[in-house]
Parts: structure tokens; sequence; C-alpha cells
């Protein structure tokens, strides 16, 4: 009355997939990486004017890696701060460091430019291509003495 299933079979997965599903497959992920280009350039573009803002060489935003580094010293906090994302090689817990860096450096960029911790989260965490683009091509200015650690030496005090 009822047909059974095969639940044993592994047809499914021995057949290779067609022609026409590999160039998808491959358009798919092409177009995805174009998108991921365009958006690192449009980030790159205006990190480039918001570390104009700041007093820093604008070609540092093309950078991978080291634009990142460069805000943190921006926003006085340590470069090496940059480095936390080779945490997230840890299984499950390695998304927590870098995390929490990109969360204290985007409150800080925020209040450099009189920005408010909501503003901030939203707009430098959650909306982050929105908020950079705000802050670079915004009327806000850059003022380091809004800074938590003004001094540029990431909390420790100079002697």
């Amino acid at each position: 009355m009822f047909a059974q299933a095969d639940l044993y079979s592994d047809s499914y997965y021995t057949t290779a997939p067609t022609a026409a599903e590999s160039t998808g497959i491959m358009a798919f992920f092409a177009a995805y990486l174009l998108f991921i280009i365009a958006i690192y350039i449009v980030v790159a573009i205006a990190m480039w004017k918001i570390f104009e803002k700041a007093g820093e060489k604008g070609w540092k935003a093309l950078i991978p890696l080291y634009n990142y580094w460069t805000l943190c010293e921006i926003v006085g906090k340590p470069g090496w701060w940059s480095l936390s994302f080779l945490l997230s090689v840890i299984p499950f817990i390695g998304w927590i460091a870098p995390l929490i860096v990109a969360i204290l450096v985007s409150l800080e960029l925020g209040k450099a430019f009189g920005k408010d911790t909501v503003w901030s989260i939203l707009l430098l965490v959650i909306f982050s291509l929105v908020g950079y683009l705000m802050l670079g091509f915004g009327s806000d200015k850059f003022d380091k003495s809004k800074l938590s650690t003004p001094n540029g030496s990431g909390g420790a005090s100079e002697s």
C-alpha cells in the first residue's frame, strides 16, 4: 500500500553535476566574488576619506589588514588588535574576539566624530558600509580629543 523509501541508497551522492549545473554554480560564485570586490572598493574609498579627516594618509585604506591596523591606531587602540581575526580558526569561540574588537573600534571611531553609542552600533557595526560612507563623505569632523585614549597609547599612560 505505501511505497517504502530506500534509505540506504547512495545514488544521490554519486551522481556528478551536469554541465549546466556546474556552469550555474561557477556563475553564482563569480557574481558573488564581483559583489564582494565592489563592496571592498566602496569601503576602501570611504576609509580613505576617514583617514584623511583623521590626519592619516588615505592610501593606507587600500591595503587589506593594514587599513584596519591604521584604523585601530587612529582611535587610540593598539594596531595589533586588528590581528584578532586570526583567532577565528578556533571553532565556536573564535568569532568573539574579532567581534569585541570591531565593536570597541567602532565605538571609539563614532565618538571621535561626535556620534553616540547607538549610532555607532547601528551604522558602524551592523550597517558598516553605510556608516563609513556617512563618516567619510559627511560634514562631521574628526576630533581626537573626544577619544577615551587621545594620546594613542591604547590605554597605557605615558611617563
